[in-house]
């Protein structure tokens, strides 16, 4: 089962390429769920979250939607959290995880996190926090592209997050593996000129053309054959090009 969706829904410069006019923020994920039926939810990462948000969007998606949600920064940048704010993180999470809702939590590292054995011990230890819900990994730094550390990911049952961004040197792009029931591509768009010299989003204003989209549906069809859910986020999302591209590839997958 193939899921294409966005990273974030609440952006105000959707308003007009996909909102419709005068559309408030309280309304777009209700708007956004008629369309798609997955969403990754980034707010999560910049600050802990409360029961109320996940209750919120609970009643405003269908039954089958599933969300991504982003794990706190404390736990990936910092790495300063307890298994006390662990157990918090997952409280917030109940009402779209007692729905069926939440496909898993997504850890996104920096390019900063090195393949350390320190830092191995570290996945573990984040594994045992969250023991029970899907784990999925995403590193930034190509030192993690190794086939100890995707035995180790399967050990753990933690997902492997691919990764489509500029090919600047240390990067990820283009590496494919499943090791767990969930496969998982984010695209960040090719912004290499903007990727480190740019202000705020800048590095993910990019639309990719057709001919980048068709390059990713053999594999994609072939992560989907190893997995149970195949999650397909695109966090381009500057002018709701996110949208734009994300449509396009549910056309190339036959899914409009």
């Amino acid at each position: 089962m193939i899921l294409v969706g966005t990273a974030g829904f609440s952006y105000q410069d959707w308003v007009g390429p996909f909102y419709p006019a005068g559309t408030k923020p309280a309304a777009m994920l209700e708007y956004y769920s008629r369309y798609f039926s997955f969403v990754e939810v980034n707010s999560t990462y910049y600050h802990m979250p409360g029961l109320k948000l996940f209750e919120s969007m609970d009643k405003k998606t269908p039954d089958d939607f599933k969300f991504a949600v982003k794990l706190f920064g404390g736990f990936t940048h910092e790495r300063n959290c307890s298994k006390e704010e662990a157990e918090k993180f997952i409280y917030a999470l109940s009402p779209v995880a007692e729905s069926g809702k939440l496909s898993c939590i997504l850890a996104q590292f920096p390019y900063s996190y090195h393949c350390t054995a320190e830092n191995i011990d570290y996945l573990k230890q984040l594994k045992d926090y969250f023991s029970g819900y899907e784990l999925c990994i995403e590193f930034r730094n190509r030192e993690w592209i190794k086939k100890e550390i995707f035995e180790i990911l399967r050990q753990e049952e933690m997902g492997f997050v691919c990764v489509d961004e500029p090919g600047i040197k240390g990067l990820i792009t283009k590496v494919t593996a499943v090791t767990s029931k969930t496969a998982y591509l984010r695209l960040h768009g090719r912004n290499a000129q903007k990727w480190y010299s740019g202000e705020g989003s800048e590095r993910y204003d990019y639309l990719y053309s057709s001919n980048e989209l068709l390059e990713w549906i053999g594999r994609i069809r072939e992560m989907d054959e190893e997995a149970t859910v195949t999650l397909i986020s695109f966090n381009n999302h500057p002018k709701g090009k996110a949208i734009e591209n994300a449509k396009a590839l549910m056309g190339y997958l036959g899914q409009v």
